[in-house]
């Protein structure tokens, strides 16, 4: 991480990023790299359950709860939150939506973005914004060759890990030690109360993958991690 990282993480649902993503929001914020969240849906229909069991509950309060704690979440992390508000359950992006997505990531030029793998069998919505993504990623650099029109610097795409790796296609091959910014991590999990369930989870999946870090690395400080699939392949100028 450096002060010239910008992070995109591209979130299905307001709280995904929380979950999957938080430590690497955390630790490219506190080295002066720039982290915006982007929520292509507030995960008003499908994610919200505890919200819905309040009486009255409208669908426009649901969202407005969880925005409010997207943007609390992202602030604790030091990164900026916007919301799509495309719709959950599914989640569907027609051209404008996809045009939208594409005008978000040239203006943002990330160097890094994060998503959701393209496989999840519990999950309609994490596969959409895969696709999604990858697709606006590609256009917004010109696909790899010289176009008509503006684009960026290609930024890596890397996937963060689903609740259940093992049935999505998930293949861990980055670790990030998120030890130093953990709490702030926990911090910003405690904020999304619709999902509450899933805190004691993560906390206890970044103890795990701390222990694979350890083993890869030899680095017996790693408390904490989060593991990545890397998509682009990595360009080096020496091995080290």
């Amino acid at each position: 991480m450096s002060n010239s990282t910008r992070l995109l993480v591209v979130s299905a649902h307001a709280a995904d990023f929380v979950w999957r993503a938080a430590g690497a929001i955390a630790m490219v914020t506190k080295t002066d790299g720039v982290a915006k969240v982007l929520a292509l849906s507030y995960g008003e229909r499908g994610e919200s359950g505890e919200l819905w069991k309040e009486p009255g509950q409208t669908e426009e309060k649901v969202k407005a709860i969880r925005r409010a704690e997207g943007e609390q979440a992202a602030t604790i992390l030091g990164a900026s939150f916007e919301g799509l508000d495309l719709g959950d359950y599914p989640l569907e992006l027609d051209r404008a939506a996809i045009d939208r997505l594409i005008a978000e990531i040239r203006e943002f030029a990330p160097t890094t973005i994060l998503t959701h793998t393209k496989e999840d069998p519990f999950n309609p919505d994490h596969g959409t914004a895969y696709a999604a993504t990858e697709k606006a990623r590609q256009l917004a650099a010109g696909a790899g060759v010289a176009s008509a029109f503006q684009t960026i610097r290609p930024p890596s795409l890397l996937l963060f890990e689903p609740h259940q790796p093992e049935l999505c296609g998930f293949y861990p091959n980055t670790f990030l030690d998120i030890t130093s910014v953990f709490e702030r991590k926990q911090s910003a999990m405690e904020v999304m109360q619709a999902q509450s369930y899933l805190r004691d989870y993560y906390a206890q999946r970044a103890a795990q993958r701390a222990n694979h870090a350890r083993r890869i690395s030899g680095d017996k400080e790693i408390k904490f991690a989060e593991a990545f699939q890397q998509i682009t392949p990595a360009v080096l100028k020496e091995f080290r």
